[in-house]
């Protein structure tokens, strides 16, 4: 049964029917000139006129045909790509759910068991403090997982228009990594101020905040090294303002740069992500950007381990 599947893949069925239906047109058009042929012989035989028995626009038929059957060739490879990139975009929904669930169930599991023991135990105040923290810990799980989805789905709305200020950029990521100090405890994260340039720039601030977060996140979630590792500078030309992010990860495979903004997508092989996550990071940071009119761009580092994410943010007009 195994062996006789691959029959009716839908590869498989798209390439016989194409084959079908260019094989037919050759044959109709081989026919169509054999008749032809036999014509002409025969009003030569007979001597009559061409005209009342061979119509003049012969091969503007086998033409028009032609083109009738490119047309059809071309709307069943629209189908059949249609039908490839709902496969895929399900197979992505499934693995996202798995995920997502457990990305749910998890602190959910470890809430209920750290109230269970408060029911059970009578603790000591230190012993409460810490596994309010722990509790509080996965609460702020729970909440970052929601507010992904939420986001995504407010930045998609068309009428979503954004709270965009005049913001100096550099500032603005000093001010975040201050104030998110504990989140990288045992992290090296080096700012590089530009030498000079106007920085300032029309953002959405809480959703710049969420793009920076993510990338930054990102960096420490995909890594293996002792301690993380991630730079952060600055670059200005005629037209954009670049922001990069180098870190010392597990780095981007080959074949994925584009892919990981994809919505659901997850690197690794398929079933297997490389890290546990929702799918929906990358994703929410491209929306960001292209929000503000720019894009971001991914690549592994050239000589060294890790991968560079490049926000490209066009130049405000003066």
């Amino acid at each position: 049964m195994r062996r006789a599947a691959w029959f009716f893949h839908p590869i498989s069925i798209f390439a016989f029917s194409t084959l079908a239906l260019v094989l037919s047109l050759f044959l109709y058009i081989y026919w169509y000139v054999e008749v032809s042929t036999g014509l002409e012989a025969m009003v030569r035989k007979l001597n009559l006129e061409p005209d009342q028995v061979l119509a003049p626009q012969t091969w503007v038929v086998v033409l028009v045909l032609s083109m009738l059957v490119g047309i059809i060739l071309m709307g069943i490879f629209t189908i059949f790509v249609y039908n490839q990139k709902t496969l895929q975009l399900f197979r992505l929904q499934h693995n996202f759910i798995n995920n997502f669930t457990h990305e749910l169930k998890t602190p959910v599991t470890s809430l209920k068991l750290f109230l269970e023991t408060f029911l059970k135990y009578d603790l000591g105040r230190d012993e409460q403090e810490k596994y309010i923290h722990y509790m509080l810990s996965d609460v702020g799980r729970l909440s970052d997982n929601i507010n992904r989805i939420l986001n995504l789905a407010r930045l998609e709305s068309k009428s979503y228009q954004g709270d965009f200020r005049i913001t100096d950029l550099v500032q603005s990521i000093e001010d975040l990594l201050r104030i998110h100090a504990p989140l990288f405890e045992g992290c090296d994260i080096r700012m590089h101020p530009p030498a000079g340039g106007d920085w300032r720039h029309p953002v959405d601030r809480q959703l710049f905040d969420m793009l920076v977060m993510n990338l930054l996140t990102n960096a420490v979630k995909y890594n293996k090294s002792d301690r993380p590792r991630i730079d952060i500078r600055f670059q200005s030309d005629r037209r954009n303002l670049r922001l990069f992010f180098e870190d010392n990860g597990i780095g981007i495979g080959k074949g994925e740069a584009r892919k990981i903004f994809r919505r659901f997508y997850q690197a690794g092989r398929p079933g297997r992500s490389l890290a546990k996550g929702s799918g929906l990071g990358l994703n929410l940071v491209q929306s960001i950007a292209r929000l503000h009119k720019g894009r971001v761009e991914a690549e592994s580092r050239e000589g060294a381990a890790g991968s560079v994410f490049t926000l490209i943010l066009p130049k405000r007009k003066m």
